[in-house]
Parts: C-alpha cells; structure tokens; sequence
C-alpha cells in the first residue's frame, strides 16, 4: 500500500496513525485510572507532582518535528517514524487541549470537551488533506490564471474567518480545506454568544431572537449527539 502513496501522503498516512491510535489508547488509560482499576499503573507522580500527558506529548511532538526536518529525502523509513511519532504527540498534546487553554486541570469536567473535539478536528483535518484537500488551494498557484486564484483563495479565507467569528468553528477550519463550507458559515445566523452576535445583533433584535431558536432548535439537539458520541469513545464527563 505504501508503495503506492507519495511521500507527503505516507508521512499524513503515518501521522493519523499515530494520532488515532495514541488518542485511543490515551483515554483507556484515563478510564482506567479514573475507575481506580487496580492492576492499572495510574498517573505518574514523581515526588508527588503529577506530571500529565501533555509533557510527553511536547517532548514527542519536538522530537517527531526535529527528526522529520533533519532525515534526509531519501530516508522514507526515517521520515514516516518521524511523522508517526509526530501523530503520538499530538495525541497527547491535544488530548490535554483544555487544560492548556484553561491553565487548570479540567480533564472532566465540561470544559474537558473541549480537547475532544480539538481531537477529533484534527483528525478531520488530516483525513481530508490525505484524501487530496489542499489548504486554500494552493496546488493551483501553479496553473494558468494565477491571479483569479489568489483571489478566490483571499476571499475563500475572508469567509472562513467570518465563519469563525460566527462561532462555527468546525465549518470555519474545516472550510480552509473545503472551499464550499465557509461561505456556507459565513452567510447563515452566527451563533448567540459568538463574538459576531455580539457585534452585530443587538438584545432583542429579530436575528439574536432566530440565532437563539436556531441554537435551541437544532443546533443543542446536534451537540448532545455528537457529545454522546465523543464520551462513547473518551468516557463521560461530569456534568457542573
């Protein structure tokens, strides 16, 4: 199989890899810990310090990133381990998102749903790229009409960002490799609460009042799907 992939897409290949299997394993690790399972090692606490996850995940990310740079091209073997071990980091990083974020442990709690979905973004991400998306576009800088391009690419990002202050992340990041999805975003009600909503809507007017039965009618509806999903897979979060 990886014969038949270029080098940019076995090195994505082996980063999803290490991305997905790490995470996997990561969170059947915090379930076991959180359940006090006894054959399980638990946290790692030198001196009573508990040292989380994401300092490994720093020191494997640095480590993925410097050997990626220093392997030579024709080191295919070296340059898909450094991209897998690169993947086995950011797991770990990402998995921890929140607490970074938030400078507090909040690994269970609501808040904690945050590293989840900075996870599964990712991986979202990194599957579309190794499907052939490109960020912005940028193989067609090479093709006749360079111009036009550069400028459907500045207005596929200004729509991106628009989207993204809208509160819709997913459909923001997401549309940097789908060109479709932030105009999509970018046109519909931005969420209540975003920062676009409290520029521009202000209380009580018409469009506040549809953003927030909007939110309660089909958006609330769409998380509680997808958080039962993500804690079928990562464990369930307290509820504060």
């Amino acid at each position: 199989m990886l014969s038949t992939l270029h080098l940019p897409q076995s090195r994505l290949l082996f980063f999803l890899l290490g991305l997905v299997v790490t995470f996997v394993l990561i969170r059947i690790s915090v379930r076991l810990i959180r359940a006090k399972v006894r054959w399980w090692p638990g946290n790692i606490k030198p001196g009573g310090t508990h040292i989380h996850h994401v300092v490994f995940g720093t020191v494997f990310m640095l480590l993925g990133g410097v050997l990626g740079l220093a392997a030579p091209d024709d080191e295919h073997g070296l340059r898909v381990s450094a991209a897998a071990l690169l993947g086995v980091g950011a797991a770990l990083v990402l998995d921890e998102f929140a607490l970074i974020l938030h400078l507090r442990d909040v690994y269970w709690s609501k808040d904690g749903r945050l590293s989840v979905d900075a996870v599964f973004l990712a991986i979202g991400m990194t599957g579309l790229l190794l499907s052939g998306a490109r960020p912005l576009g940028y193989d067609e800088f090479y093709d006749e009409g360079v111009g036009l391009r550069v400028l459907a690419i500045l207005v596929n990002l200004a729509f991106a960002i628009v989207a993204l202050l809208k509160g819709k992340v997913w459909t923001g990041l997401l549309g940097l490799l789908v060109p479709v999805l932030p105009e999509i975003g970018a046109l519909r009600l931005a969420r209540p609460g975003s920062p676009w909503a409290r520029w521009r809507y202000t209380e009580g007017s018409r469009k506040l009042r549809r953003a927030y039965r909007r939110e309660a009618r089909i958006r609330q509806p769409l998380i509680r799907v997808k958080i039962r999903f993500q804690e079928f897979i990562s464990g369930r979060h307290d509820d504060d």
